[in-house]
């Protein structure tokens, strides 16, 4: 940038990013920068720093430290010239007040940067070679021992230190190397000055001093290999005498007969020391031992017998979490190796430790309440959103599922992170948005530490150091970087409480650790032990589900051995691990299918719970396996109204001409809609009058959408609009909304003619519709059917299927039995023309709640025509006391009771004017017309016998009347219905009483004459 004369130079100066102009100004016209300063770009270059005026000091500075003569005159050629040189030169000086005192106080080392390669970087060995020539110590040496005055040494440790760390900043901050290399990197210089820090130590030792091998274990970010620039470096001390004792001895090794623990004491003391006291070099850093076993409390230096002693009897889930990151860095590598293999068992073995995930849980909750109130909101580390939100979150998932899946061991957080997302246990955008939140968090945590390389996690609430800290980070203001960093943040904490508090977690830490990734052996010694009737068949499915390297296979290694466990809970196991073979085949491609169950611990326990409970829900999933989705929201589990599933249904119906098609829509309605109300049944526990009303909804609809199809078909027949308004009329369970799974439909149709049409072609149009409907509810499918059922309509099977309100109103004027009557107790509006409906209930309601009540005629007719359906209906050979229906104390004792008191007072007791039966029964006895504890009696059994029917179709797809006889299946359904395994004869004892003691009821109310 050259100088624009027109503009003032204060002004050039201001807008090149110099905030003193005054004292930039000053520098640059010095004598030692005052010819190179404005022609060369070099303001251009400062400019381009995060903080030019601290680069311009900085760079003044450093030419003043170096002697007049070649190695000034190199510098200012390099400053002269557009140069990567140049570039990594200021960029460190522009940014890092400590890092240019360095330079400064040791003005030769500019030169390491004039030869940096940043695809070329020093591993840890060569790394340890240098810092141990640092302090003269033969890095071949089997022991290193440094040699030279002891202060000197300690200089020469912290100068060979920081003239690294300057290397690196200046790839960092020049080149943008990757956060993850840099964090690497200083973790490998940390290891390397222990080192050289132990080879200064022995120099210490007096000659006469007894000999010991010591290793120096890093933990935290050191052994992870992802350390800060600023940080203390968390070790562990392992010795033991230079030749163990002969086995068999008895001597655990920490006896101190010749003084080699003293020594190793004595050495791992210097380490600590020569790291972290000031010299004139200043400091490295401090290094810290308080992880070792009982803390600060616990001796520096143990063996590895008492470690593991220690960790085998004491340790606290913490400590194996710090273990994680157990590496070898320092002294005896042999040593280090041992000490490694000993406790890495127990680590990947920790998460079987009882409450193991929930004592992981308060952990992290601790570290966020000792936060102070003050740093809260601008801690990258420890708050809400930050660093240890990653990490805790990828350790807690390693700790769980490492122990059976060796690839998750690793101790750095974005290798593991990365491997976690291959192995699905994250998912891959989950995964991707960490790796990438943690990179930026880190990236901002160095450009804080390395400002002044001082061991902070706040972010600076200053406007001038922000300012710069966004400009080292390629930001051009400061709000720009608070908004990256909050909306990074918020992104953290959502991940870390979706993946921190999965709820799959804590089963499978429970698993046993063998269990936790199943060879064959081991799923087939399982399979046996909980109880699957055919364990061969069920290791079949497992290894169709498992066998493989694709992300679908190892997200279902995972999730197996929990789900075994879920399966066998339920009451069908077997049926449970094929259904969800069935389901992940159809399902297994979808990328939201395994993700539900991995994040949602409650959904796959859901999933395995339906499933295993028998084979109804199962049918129904794998004809709508998309609605395994609901089974993740308890809000979708909750039963739709007919409104909204109505204008869905009809919408659908109209879009297809074709009649075919459009039942179609209806049936892949009733299909989900079935499986919402078997899952809020089976998982949810529904009462039964929640699921009997949900279940009529649906039917509701059902018979509403084949409606509008039929309509829609017998109109394009004619090729006109129908001369007709149709009705469809509930009657039975479904006009009480009492359905149950395999609860007929019925129904009666009613039709009357428009003005001045004929009435034969109403007639048939009408009949036309109702045949339609029956048709197309009756075409072959796979999933449950709804049969509709005319037979209560006049004249039963023998009557005409459709007639006019006018023939209803004449046949049962004339015609009318009691037991019609009775059915009508029933009757409600279904679906059709709303005003013929309306027309309909109008006409029979003095028909069912007839003025005056029954006579005593009617009273006997109507017990003789219940006596004859139990005798006829009853099948033939069948235990009375088994059956569910017509049995003493069943459905239709308690129903017929019911409709008795109906029949007689509901003319004057309008609240018995109801469908429902517990409905009459509560307002009998509001009333006065039954006693509170005849109406319990007579619900729990009424309950319970429908709750029977309703769980045998879920338990073996097929309906029932009768109490199940086959052993597996009568203990199914006690299963399901709430009893334990081994209790189904509790179950049917049960059943029995509740029966019994509801049939002495109806014998009191339905058989006592008395109340005639």
């Amino acid at each position: 940038m050259s100088v624009n004369r027109t503009e003032g130079r204060a002004a050039w100066l201001a807008k090149a990013g110099f905030a003193d102009t005054a004292a930039a100004e000053r520098e640059l016209d010095g004598p030692l920068l005052s010819g190179i300063a404005t022609e060369s770009g070099l303001v251009a270059a400062l400019g381009a720093t995060a903080d030019p005026d601290l680069g311009l000091r900085g760079l003044s500075r450093l030419l003043e430290a170096l002697a007049p003569g070649s190695d000034r005159d190199r510098l200012v050629a390099e400053l002269a010239a557009d140069t990567p040189h140049r570039r990594r030169l200021l960029a460190v000086l522009g940014f890092s007040s400590a890092l240019a005192d360095h330079l400064c106080r040791h003005p030769a080392h500019w030169l390491d940067l004039a030869h940096l390669d940043p695809a070329v970087r020093p591993d840890a060995a060569a790394l340890r070679r240098t810092m141990l020539e640092a302090v003269g110590a033969d890095p071949a040496a089997r022991v290193p021992l440094a040699v030279g005055d002891h202060q000197d040494l300690l200089d020469a440790l912290r100068t060979a230190y920081r003239r690294h760390v300057a290397s690196l900043a200046a790839l960092d901050l020049g080149d943008g190397l990757d956060v993850a290399a840099v964090a690497a990197e200083l973790a490998d210089l940390a290891g390397a000055t222990l080192e050289a820090a132990l080879a200064v130590a022995r120099a210490e030792l007096p000659p006469s001093a007894p000999l010991c091998r010591l290793a120096v274990i890093a933990m935290g970010k050191a052994g992870g290999r992802e350390l800060n620039y600023a940080s203390d470096v968390d070790v562990v001390f392992v010795a033991e005498p230079p030749v163990r004792p002969p086995a068999g001895s008895g001597d655990d090794g920490d006896t101190d007969d010749t003084g080699w623990l003293t020594t190793a004491t004595t050495l791992a003391t210097a380490v600590m020391r020569n790291c972290s006291v000031y010299t004139a070099e200043g400091t490295v850093w401090p290094v810290d031992a308080a992880l070792r076993p009982e803390g600060k409390a616990g001796p520096l230096v143990r063996t590895v017998a008492s470690h593991v002693a220690y960790y085998h009897d004491w340790a606290k889930t913490w400590e194996f979490q710090a273990l994680l990151k157990a590496r070898p860095v320092a002294g005896d590598a042999e040593l280090g190796a041992a000490y490694v293999d000993a406790v890495m068992p127990m680590v990947w073995d920790a998460a079987s430790r009882d409450g193991f995930v929930d004592d992981v849980h308060a952990m992290r909750r601790r570290v966020e309440d000792h936060i102070r109130p003050a740093e809260a909101d601008r801690q990258l580390k420890l708050g809400p959103g930050g660093l240890r939100d990653v990490e805790f979150a990828v350790q807690l998932l390693q700790l769980v599922h490492g122990r059976a899946d060796p690839t998750l061991r690793d101790a750095n957080t974005l290798a593991a992170l990365a491997m976690l997302t291959k192995g699905g246990y994250v998912g891959r955008e989950d995964g991707a948005v960490l790796d990438a939140a943690y990179r930026f968090l880190r990236t901002f945590e160095h450009r804080i530490q390395l400002r002044g390389l001082r061991r902070t996690h706040v972010v600076p609430d200053s406007d001038e150091q922000l300012r710069i800290l966004a400009r080292s980070l390629g930001k051009k203001q400061p709000a720009e970087l608070d908004e990256i960093w909050h909306q990074q943040a918020r992104e953290v904490r959502r991940l870390h409480e979706k993946l921190f508090y999965r709820p799959l977690l804590s089963a499978v830490a429970r698993l046993p650790g063998d269990e936790a990734r199943l060879s064959p052996e081991a799923a087939l010694t399982r399979l046996e032990a909980l109880g699957y009737a055919d364990p061969a068949g069920a290791l079949r499915h497992i290894e169709a589900l498992t066998t493989g390297v694709s992300r679908r296979a190892a997200i279902q290694r995972t999730l197996l051995p929990v789900l075994l466990g879920w399966f066998a809970d339920a009451p069908e196991p077997d049926t449970g691990l094929a259904g969800f073979r069935k389901v992940s085949d159809a399902l297994g491609t979808t990328p939201w299918y395994l993700r539900l169950l991995r994040d949602d611990g409650a959904a796959a326990e859901r999933m395995a719970r339906v499933l295993a409970s028998g084979r109804y829900a199962t049918e129904l999933l794998l004809r709508a396996p998309e609605a395994v989705a609901m089974l993740g929201d308890d809000a979708e589990l909750r039963p739709r109204e007919r409104k909204p599933l109505e204008k869905e249904v009809l919408s659908g119906v109209q879009r297809h001409d074709d009649p075919v098609a459009a039942i179609g829509v209806v049936r892949a309605m009733r299909r989900r809609e079935l499986f919402r109300v078997t899952v809020a049944d089976l998982a949810a526990d529904a009462p039964i009058e929640e699921v009997g009303e949900a279940l009529t909804v649906i039917a509701e609809v059902t018979l509403s959408g084949a409606l509008a199809a039929a309509v829609r078909a017998v109109e394009a027949t004619r090729g006109a609009p129908l001369p007709t308004r149709v009705g469809v009329v509930a009657m039975g369970r479904l006009g009480g909304r009492e359905m149950g799974y395999a609860s007929d439909a019925d129904v009666l149709y009613v039709h009357t003619p428009y003005p001045d049409e004929d009435e034969s072609e109403a007639a048939n149009a009408a009949l036309a519709v109702a045949n339609e409907m029956t048709r197309l509810l009756s075409l072959p499918s796979p999933e449950p059917s709804l049969t509709i059922d005319a037979a209560l309509r006049p004249e039963g099977r023998q009557g005409p299927l459709v007639r006019t309100l006018a023939s209803y109103a004449a046949y049962y004027d004339r015609w009318g039995e009691v037991w019609e009557r009775q059915a009508l107790l029933r009757a409600a509006p279904c679906c059709g023309d709303a005003e013929l409906l309306r027309r309909f209930q109008a006409l029979i309601d003095p028909l069912r709640w007839p003025s005056g009540g029954l006579t005593d005629a009617q009273v006997r007719e109507v017990r003789r025509v219940k006596a004859r359906v139990e005798s006829e209906r009853l099948p033939r050979g069948a235990d009375p006391s088994m059956h569910l229906k017509l049995g003493p104390g069943g459905l239709a004792d308690v129903e017929w009771c019911a409709q008795l008191l109906q029949l007689r007072h509901a003319w004057k007791v309008p609240e018995l004017r109801t469908t429902s039966t517990p409905g009459a029964l509560e307002a009998a006895t509001a009333a006065g017309l039954l006693a509170p504890s005849d109406r319990t009696v007579l619900l729990a059994a009424w309950r319970q016998a429908s709750a029977i029917r309703n769980t045998t179709v879920l338990v073996t797809g097929r309906p029932s009347d009768m109490l199940p006889k086959d052993p597996r299946t009568l203990a199914a359904v006690s299963q399901v219905l709430g009893y334990a395994a081994g209790q189904s004869t509790v179950f049917v004892d049960d059943y029995h009483r509740a029966a019994r003691q509801a049939r002495a009821v109806v014998e009191r109310i339905f058989y006592d004459d008395s109340r005639l």
